[in-house]
């Protein structure tokens, strides 16, 4: 049970307020008929955060609905749930941990446990720098991680590619699946390549069965030294030894998975980008932590983004939500933010073990722009579900190709713009006349040509992707899934829902060699014949 003094939210007076709100405006508001009626609605619907702008005033959404959403966000007691994590409380309730990822940016003598987490921070980066010398002879850099201790990395390294050496290559093997690591070793020689092996308990199945893959293959390719080719980030320090590892950078048990990016888990970045510009990284995040933790909720973007997502998810019951990066180097945070919010907020009880009479997190997904304008923008256009779309803009590319950059962003602009404003059937009519050989009338071809419209959508803007504002909008993002998962009462920093699938592997594993099939409902049992 919860000690905070927090409320559920749909025993709130604001949640019914939302309910009313919602029947009487809601869920009609047209966008296009609230910029008809307000034209400074954009500048009021705007806010600017530490390095990211956001223009929400396309979303469905009044200035009545984000008053009774903050209202909300208070009722349910969201800010002091926020300063309860801030300040190192336990609020993983079901394991005993407190959540301070937050701890992990902070400057020196500015967050909790900053003796140690500076020590460790400064071991991990002298650590980078020597292997970045030339003179250490590493020429590729091999994370074998799974979960939080990939995605981040695995997103952040191509992410920030301008700022990465180009004297190394970049490896990120997760997948147990063979597939994922042979390619991966076909290009490398052992002379020059280190692996980075992430994993707090060092016990991890995926990556322990490819860490061991790839020790076979080092030594089987006149590899001498395991532990100079071989590091871990880990905290059993015991276990790593044993596989033949003496450098190994450790974090703590506060430390999450899908916030892990920060702590030592960053090593592969910080090989990447450097000492200096991974502290960049660290201090974006922690600009956005200040402005979290300090900014009222009508100027708090993450609270006002969170809340926005308990409105679109509870309210207008929308199940999805979009990012649209129009920026390449972004091309993994969808893949990332999918873990983030949904491992965070994938719940079905409350804190206090309540089933949720309500829904919790949406499902997150998305591709790059324009890449994705030719793959399901269609649906988001004219399909029959209204999917939030979210688009973030680079103002200042890192390449010489301004045209490019150009077509880029009016893109970006294009399509949020379309998906309010859509195209009517008269004007659809409009565009061409049939002609003696049409198989369709022209009533009929408008119809199909027709678009809704009304399709809500955020704008994020980052002036350049640098490491500063790279870590200030993952820092955004996490605070946003902690403010909608205040909200819904539900505990966001768990994952207990990964655990059954892997003790049903654990226990499917040797009946591949047995064939062994007792107990296995008929459909499993007729799949392991068929696949043994």
């Amino acid at each position: 049970m919860s000690t905070l003094d927090t409320k559920r939210c749909d025993r709130t007076v604001a949640w019914r307020a939302l309910q009313g709100h919602y029947e009487a405006h809601g869920r009609d508001l047209d966008l296009r008929d609230a910029f008809a009626r307000d034209p400074a609605r954009a500048e009021a619907f705007s806010l600017q955060a530490p390095e990211v702008f956001a223009d929400l005033s396309k979303n469905r959404w009044d200035l009545l609905t984000r008053k009774l959403l903050i209202d909300l966000a208070h009722e349910c007691g969201m800010p002091a749930r926020r300063d309860a994590m801030f300040n190192g409380e336990p609020i993983n309730s079901t394991e005993g941990r407190a959540v301070l990822h937050t701890a992990l940016r902070a400057p020196p003598g500015a967050g909790p446990f900053s003796s140690d987490v500076h020590a460790v921070l400064d071991d991990m980066l002298a650590f980078a720098e020597r292997v970045r010398d030339s003179a250490s002879g590493i020429r590729a850099v091999v994370n074998i991680g799974i979960g939080g201790s990939d995605l981040g990395p695995q997103m952040v390294v191509p992410a920030l590619d301008s700022y990465a050496s180009k004297a190394m290559e970049y490896h990120f093997v997760s997948n147990v699946d063979g597939h994922d690591i042979t390619p991966v070793l076909a290009r490398l020689k052992p002379e020059s390549t280190l692996f980075v092996i992430a994993s707090k308990t060092f016990t991890t199945q995926e990556t322990m069965a490819n860490a061991d893959v790839a020790r076979a293959w080092f030594i089987a390719h006149g590899g001498l030294d395991i532990a100079r080719h071989f590091v871990a980030t880990t905290t059993n320090v015991q276990a790593a030894a044993a596989f033949g590892i003496t450098t190994t950078f450790g974090f703590w048990d506060w430390v999450g998975g899908r916030y892990s990016m920060w702590s030592a888990i960053g090593l592969p970045i910080a090989i990447a980008i450097g000492a200096a510009h991974f502290r960049a990284l660290l201090a974006g995040a922690h600009a956005m932590d200040r402005h979290f933790a300090e900014a009222p909720l009508e100027h708090n973007l993450p609270a006002q983004l969170g809340l926005l997502d308990v409105w679109y998810r509870n309210f207008h019951r929308f199940a999805s939500r979009s990012v649209a990066p129009y920026h390449q180097g972004l091309k993994r945070l969808p893949a990332y933010l999918q873990q983030l919010e949904m491992e965070s907020n994938g719940k079905g009880v409350d804190l206090d073990g309540a089933v949720l009479p309500y829904d919790s997190s949406a499902v997150v997904w998305g591709e790059p722009g324009t890449n994705g304008q030719h793959a399901f923008f269609q649906m988001l256009h004219q399909g029959t579900d209204v999917v939030p779309l979210e688009f973030i803009a680079v103002r200042t590319p890192s390449h010489p190709h301004l045209s490019l950059h150009t077509k880029a962003l009016a893109n970006c602009l294009a399509q949020a713009r379309a998906l309010m404003l859509g195209k009517s059937v008269d004007g659809a009519r409009g565009e061409r006349a049939p002609t003696a050989s049409d198989t369709i009338d022209a009533d009929t071809l408008a119809r199909h040509r027709s678009f809704p419209g009304n399709r809500p959508s955020t704008t994020l803007v980052l002036d350049a992707l640098t490491p500063r504002s790279l870590g200030a909008l993952v820092a955004l993002y996490e605070h946003r899934v902690f403010t909608s998962g205040a909200v819904w009462g539900i505990n966001s920093f768990d994952q207990w829902g990964v655990e059954l699938g892997k003790a049903l592997c654990n226990d499917l594993l040797p009946r591949f060699a047995t064939g062994d099939t007792t107990g296995l409902d008929p459909s499993t049992a007729a799949l392991l014949r068929r696949l043994r």
